[in-house]
């Protein structure tokens, strides 16, 4: 067995449910760091620099500044891990075949924040990979990431042959759907990379016209302005409203969004997880408004103590809240597809 199938056999031995390895190599290489025969002249880092650079010179990552500072660092992972020349991605699924029970008076929340927050069950199971990457080679050096780093790591899972990015910018699993939580550890080791997915949407839009805000720009490309997961989750600070035009296509989701995930064809046939992180409790399935909208700053830090949805703050949740209450009033839009 290879060392590249050892750390594979080793990752899902931890629980995780899918694994692949990338080869990395650096944005502006040397020849001799070119691996022999390749097919695009450019390195993956290099398509990942321009692309990044064209989505954020259209401004479409609104007010998340930090996306914007050293694109060719969170796009080149030599950059943080010098002489990274690989990627082992990992996936955790997380579909626990539950539906969102769709009430009056309740409000939606996203399924990978119904259990607890992932990074507290994905990040120590990738860092005892890694040290069993360093067992088994030992001088090896190896970096840790749950979607923390500046490491583009839909892109790299695709590269490592987990699934496909989908036409509304999320993995695609023809195993597990959408349903994957990603996670990487970078290493100086060079293994054998896996073929990467290949992109299976075909001619299908259906996630680009459920969106209800129309914030898939054009196919693969998501204007976070108009996302209802950035709306209800990263703009959290005072001031940061939600444009009124805006608010009514948020129904009672207050905190991110499934619908483009929803809809998708290959989630009809995702597993169902017995991860018991990821399972939802009552306050998250089906979380009663006029309960979140009582919750004092101390109740929310005890509450969501353990969850991902503190990202959204207390006062940005109460907005939430407060918009999912004045919908239940509003005539429901239909979704403001922009194709």
């Amino acid at each position: 067995m290879s060392l590249a199938d050892t750390i594979k056999r080793e990752a899902l031995a931890l629980g995780f449910a899918a694994v692949g390895i990338a080869r990395v190599v650096p944005a502006f290489p040397e020849p001799s760091d070119l691996p022999p025969l390749t097919p695009d002249p450019l390195p993956l880092t290099t398509l990942l620099f321009e692309r990044l650079r064209a989505w954020l010179d259209r401004g479409y990552h609104a007010t998340m500044a930090w996306l914007a500072k050293a694109p060719e660092r969170r796009a080149d992972p030599t950059h943080v891990l010098p002489g990274c020349r690989s990627m082992v991605c990992v996936g955790t699924h997380y579909y626990t075949g539950h539906p969102p029970r769709e009430h009056p008076g309740h409000g939606r929340i996203a399924r990978y924040a119904w259990g607890q927050d992932y990074h507290h069950v994905v990040l120590p199971r990738l860092e005892q990979l890694a040290e069993r990457i360093r067992a088994l080679a030992p001088g090896t050096h190896t970096r840790c990431y749950v979607d923390t780093g500046p490491i583009m790591e839909k892109a790299w899972a695709q590269e490592a042959g987990l699934g496909w990015i989908g036409k509304h910018s999320n993995l695609v699993s023809a195993q597990f759907g959408s349903w994957l939580l990603l996670g990487e550890v970078l290493t100086t080791l060079d293994l054998e990379p896996d073929e990467p997915g290949q992109d299976l949407c075909g001619s299908c839009t259906l996630c680009i016209k459920a969106c209800p805000t129309g914030a898939i720009a054009e196919p693969y490309v998501v204007d976070a302005a108009r996302c209802i997961s950035y709306l209800t989750i990263e703009r959290h600070h005072p001031g940061q409203d939600i444009d009124p035009e805006l608010q009514p296509r948020l129904g009672n989701r207050i905190f991110g969004c499934d619908d483009c995930l929803d809809v998708c064809p290959y989630n009809t046939q995702a597993p169902v997880t017995t991860e018991p992180a990821s399972q939802p409790s009552r306050l998250t399935a089906a979380p009663s408004l006029e309960a979140l909208a009582r919750l004092t700053a101390s109740d929310f830090d005890e509450t969501f103590r353990r969850s991902p949805i503190r990202r959204a703050r207390h006062a940005g949740l109460l907005r939430n809240v407060r918009i999912a209450q004045a919908n239940e009033t509003r005539p429901v839009p239909w979704p403001l597809s922009s194709q």
